[in-house]
């Protein structure tokens, strides 16, 4: 029987992509590199901060990653300050919740994104709703590594196999079968049911809605 829902943020929870671009764009100009578009982010995004910044510079014109360090420190400090830009609630999500903790389930965020960032999104769309929202941080080695969805599963009272864990790519997929939890793709978020099924997702979600339901079949 599951007792927790461990979440991915960024294409699971809510639509993040603006956040991400604006602040990177913005560090990119600054040293005389290529704009990049909004749709690349979709894949530049799910690995953490660096490798976004890793994979924005070799795109735009610095394929040695010269620029990395700086780059990377300057994107935070303009992602940190403003981690709320074009972000949005996916549809039926806050009601897929509500029952989920209606149905008993304890809730958890599991997210590559800074710690700081993360923390400050769920507290304005979700207040009160998460028991734990575990970022990227000092001693914790980011996901695909088990170790965030561990904590999660820890900080809510559950075992590993109590978790089912949703996320909408393929780190994600990795991340829940390298927990040992039941892993469920976000077909509505960023990379698509391809990838989802690639990478062993355990069921299918094509909306928030259907979250409930996964949850009480199992």
């Amino acid at each position: 029987m599951l007792k927790t829902c461990v979440f991915d943020l960024d294409g699971t929870l809510a639509y993040t992509l603006e956040s991400m671009w604006l602040p990177a764009n913005e560090v990119l100009k600054h040293f005389g590199l290529k704009e990049l578009p909004l749709d690349n982010f979709r894949y530049y995004c799910g690995d953490g901060a660096t490798e976004l910044v890793k994979r924005c510079l070799r795109d735009a014109g610095d394929p040695e990653l010269r620029l990395l360090e700086d780059a990377e420190r300057m994107y935070r400090k303009k992602f940190n300050a403003d981690p709320m830009q074009g972000v949005t609630v996916y549809e039926g999500m806050r009601e897929a919740l509500s029952e989920l903790k209606r149905l008993g389930a304890s809730l958890a965020v599991c997210s590559n994104k800074p710690a700081e960032g993360a923390i400050k999104v769920v507290d304005v769309l979700y207040p009160g709703v998460f028991e734990a929202v575990i970022g990227q941080m000092e001693g914790i080695r980011r996901k695909p590594f088990p170790d965030m969805a561990l904590l999660a599963a820890e900080k809510t009272g559950a075992q590993p196999e109590e978790c089912m864990y949703i996320g909408d790519s393929s780190t994600d997929m990795e991340t829940g079968h390298a927990a040992g939890m039941f892993t469920v793709g976000a077909v509505w978020g960023y990379r698509g049911r391809k990838e989802l099924t690639d990478y062993g997702a355990d069921a299918l979600a094509e909306r928030p809605g259907d979250l409930p339901e996964i949850f009480r079949s199992r």
